[in-house]
C-alpha cells in the first residue's frame, strides 16, 4: 500500500500565477470492471493534523488525483477507480503543502478585498504607489490631481453613478499610465540595447505584461497603481525578454544589469493581486 501512494506523489506541480494547484498521476491500470459512471460531486471533510478540512471530491475520467487550493477552499478532484482510503491519505501526505496554501489564499483574499476601490465620494485608491481620495466637482471639466496630490478631482456632480465616477477615474488612469511608461520603456530599451516597437496597454486579468519576438511590449495599464519601482521592475522585465525569450539564469543577469535589486520589487509584485475595479 505504502508502495502503491507513493507512485501517487510523484510527478507533482505547483502553478504560482492562478489558483495553488498540486497534481499527483497514479500509474495504476483502471480497476477491472470499474464504470464509466458520470462525474461526481461531493463534500467531505478530514482532519489534516490539528485543522478540521471541508474539501470538494470530484470524481471524474482522469488518471490522476488534482488538488486545487483557491480562495473557494480545497478541491480535490480523483479517477472514478480510487477509493476513498488512498485519496485520504493522499491528503494526509499533502497535509503541510494543503494548510499552507489555504492560509496564503486567505491573506490573498484579504488583500485583494482591502485593495478593492470605491468608487464613491471619498473613495481611495493608489497612484504610483501613494494613496489617493476621490473628490467630485461639478465646477470641473474632466480629472485632475490637486496641489497636494492627495485629491484626485472628478468634474461630475455628487449624485454621479459608482459607473460614472469608475469611468472618468479609469480613464485618466489608463492616460497616465501611458505617460509614465513610455519614457520607462525607452530608458531600459537603451539601456539593454533592444527596440521596443510597439507598447500597448493591457487589462489582462493573469499577467502583468508580456513580451513578443517582434518587438512589442504589452503592459497591464493597473501596474500604474503600483509604486515606480514596481514599475520598472515589470519594465525591465518585459524588454529583458526581447534578448532572452525564457526564465533562465542568463535572463536574470539581463534583468540584473539594470535594475541590479530587481528581487525587492518582484518579491513585493508576487503579494499583489490584479484587481479588476
Amino acid at each position: 500500500m505504502l508502495k502503491r501512494l507513493a507512485q501517487l506523489l510523484q510527478d507533482s506541480q505547483l502553478s504560482l500565477f492562478h489558483a495553488d494547484t498540486e497534481s499527483v498521476a497514479p500509474r495504476m491500470a483502471k480497476a477491472p470492471g470499474a464504470a464509466d459512471s458520470p462525474s461526481a460531486k461531493s463534500t467531505r471533510e478530514l482532519s489534516l493534523g490539528e485543522h478540521r478540512v471541508a474539501y470538494e471530491l470530484r470524481r471524474a475520467r482522469r488518471r490522476s488525483i488534482g488538488f486545487v487550493v483557491s480562495t473557494e477552499g480545497l478541491r480535490v478532484s480523483a479517477p472514478r477507480w480510487l477509493p476513498q482510503a488512498d485519496i485520504e491519505r493522499a491528503l494526509l501526505q499533502k497535509s503541510d503543502w494543503i494548510l499552507r496554501k489555504l492560509v496564503e489564499q486567505g491573506e490573498r483574499a484579504r488583500r485583494v478585498e482591502a485593495a478593492r476601490i470605491e468608487w464613491r465620494e471619498g473613495g481611495m485608491l493608489r497612484y504610483l504607489g501613494q494613496p489617493v481620495w476621490l473628490r467630485l466637482d461639478p465646477n470641473l471639466t474632466g480629472v485632475r490631481l490637486d496641489e497636494t496630490g492627495a485629491l484626485l478631482l472628478l468634474g461630475l456632480p455628487a449624485q454621479a453613478s459608482e459607473e460614472q465616477i469608475r469611468d472618468l477615474a479609469q480613464a485618466w488612469l489608463k492616460r497616465r499610465a501611458r505617460a509614465v511608461f513610455e519614457p520607462r520603456c525607452q530608458h531600459f530599451a537603451q539601456a539593454l540595447g533592444v527596440e521596443m516597437k510597439h507598447l500597448r496597454l493591457s487589462s489582462a486579468q493573469t499577467r502583468w505584461g508580456s513580451a513578443s519576438v517582434d518587438g512589442s511590449i504589452r503592459l497591464n495599464w493597473r501596474l500604474i497603481h503600483f509604486s515606480p519601482a514596481i514599475i520598472d521592475y515589470v519594465v525591465a522585465h518585459e524588454l529583458a525578454h526581447l534578448r532572452e525569450m525564457n526564465h533562465s539564469a542568463r535572463f536574470w543577469e539581463v534583468v540584473r544589469s539594470v535594475l541590479p535589486e530587481f528581487e525587492q520589487a518582484r518579491s513585493q509584485l508576487r503579494d499583489e493581486s490584479i484587481i479588476a475595479e
